[in-house]
Order: C-alpha cells, then sequence, then structure tokens
C-alpha cells in the first residue's frame, strides 16, 4: 500500500452527495441529513459557521483561502459564496469579486460580513442558480468555489462558468482535503462516515470540463493538518461572440 493509500481523505462540503438509500434505519437516517445539511445552509444559516468550525477543527476558512493563489485577474465570481469569509479574503487581497448564492440566507450573513469588515469595499451580492448565471460572456477573469454540492460537476454550471470567463480565465474549486492518519483524521473520518459524505464525483470530470471549453489541473496546498485538494480549470476555447459581448472593465 502506498503512502497516499494510508491517508484519510474526507470530503469538505458540508452538504454531501449520498449514495442510494438501503432500507430501514439507514434510509431513515440518510433522510435525516439531508434535512440538517438542508437547513444549514438556510433556515439555520446562522449556525453554519459554528458547524463548519467544528468539522474542520477551525481551519474550514483557511483551507478556503488556499484558492486565491491560484486565481487570474482580478474579476472573479464566487459561487456559492455562503457566509462571504473568501469574499472577504479575496477584497482585502486586491480581486474585485462579486458573490452568487441561491440561498437568501447566506446573503444576509455574507452582507453583514462585509460590511462590518473596514478598509474594503464590499462586492455585489447575487441571488442565482449556477446553472444560469445572469452575466454577459467574458464578464470576469475567474471563477471560484470551495467545498460545493454536487452543482458544480453539472455540464450547464460547468458551461455557464467557461461562458463568464474570458479567454485564458481560471475555474478554481476546492474540492475537498486530505488527512495524515493522526488521531484528528481519525475523527474527522468518523464523523463524515457517519453522515454519509464522501468525495465529489471525479469519474468524467475531465471530459466533462473539456466538453466546456475547460483543461482541468489538479493542485494540492498544504494548510495546516491537511492537504487541501484544488481543481483548476483553464478556458482554453473562445465562445463565439464573447470579445464583442465581454463586459466593460
Amino acid at each position: 500500500m502506498s503512502k497516499a493509500d494510508t491517508n484519510v481523505r474526507v470530503s469538505g462540503t458540508l452538504t454531501s452527495d449520498f449514495r442510494p438509500p438501503l432500507s430501514g434505519f439507514r434510509r431513515i437516517w440518510r433522510s435525516f441529513i439531508r434535512t440538517f445539511f438542508r437547513l444549514l445552509y438556510h433556515e439555520m444559516a446562522w449556525t453554519y459557521d459554528l458547524v463548519a468550525w467544528l468539522v474542520s477543527f477551525g481551519q474550514w476558512t483557511a483551507w478556503g483561502r488556499a484558492a486565491i493563489p491560484h486565481l487570474q485577474g482580478r474579476r472573479v465570481l464566487e459561487l456559492a459564496h455562503g457566509p462571504g469569509h473568501l469574499l472577504v479574503a479575496m477584497s482585502r487581497a486586491g480581486f474585485a469579486p462579486v458573490g452568487l448564492d441561491l440561498s437568501p440566507q447566506m446573503g444576509r450573513l455574507a452582507r453583514k460580513r462585509l460590511q462590518t469588515r473596514g478598509g474594503i469595499p464590499i462586492p455585489p451580492l447575487v441571488r442565482a442558480r449556477a446553472q444560469a448565471l445572469p452575466f454577459r460572456a467574458g464578464s470576469f477573469d475567474s471563477v471560484v468555489s470551495t467545498f460545493p454540492t454536487e452543482f458544480i460537476f453539472d455540464p450547464t454550471t460547468l458551461k455557464e462558468m467557461a461562458r463568464v470567463m474570458g479567454q485564458g480565465g481560471r475555474a478554481v474549486v476546492v474540492v475537498g482535503v486530505v488527512f495524515n492518519a493522526s488521531l484528528p483524521a481519525r475523527l474527522l473520518k468518523r464523523l463524515y462516515d457517519a453522515t454519509d459524505q464522501h468525495e465529489p464525483p471525479s469519474l468524467g470530470l475531465a471530459d466533462a470540463l473539456a466538453d466546456a471549453g475547460l483543461t482541468l489541473e489538479r493542485e494540492r496546498e498544504q494548510v495546516g493538518m491537511a492537504d487541501v485538494l484544488i481543481a483548476v480549470a483553464k478556458k482554453t476555447r473562445l465562445d463565439p461572440g464573447a470579445a464583442s459581448s465581454r463586459a466593460p472593465g
């Protein structure tokens, strides 16, 4: 067994993709977990930061910031911005981000966080679906998402991401983390196993990205006790008419 095989890998997302339910208790348990995660991102969004801190031993936001060095250009669209931590970090780093999320509760949390952080411009926040981005072609230099749910692998999402990026733009997605076999890793693995979380699907991802005009590269960044897994997809195909419809500045 290789060294990589001895590592404990966990998905970083708080909202999981589920395997087909079995029966009895397992079906009831999975239904409960699915409902809990939905509430966590909507009606109970005020508890999201606490839960994220607990399931990462306080490293959740640092893991998300690992995406920043891989961004291209200043204009950045964040998909599923959540409570707004990365928007704050990108603004402080000199980017001009725009946040997009379907959850109105997360929109309110992010707006409040941005308004209370002095010294940075407040990024625009948009409520919309990633599968139907309300922006012109070429509006952004990069698109970023951290620990997203399965929507990020929807071919429609990938094509929309490619459409709103200019030629040479980048899509940067933090998809999960890998721990070593330490005690914290074993504890977190038990937690993720109990809630039926697992890695985002990777089978066919490169082909789906290629269909959208994106070329996949995989990166790892060490942050604290974990390696953060980052998918970097570069736009290699120019959309017809993209130049004429590109957003100004």
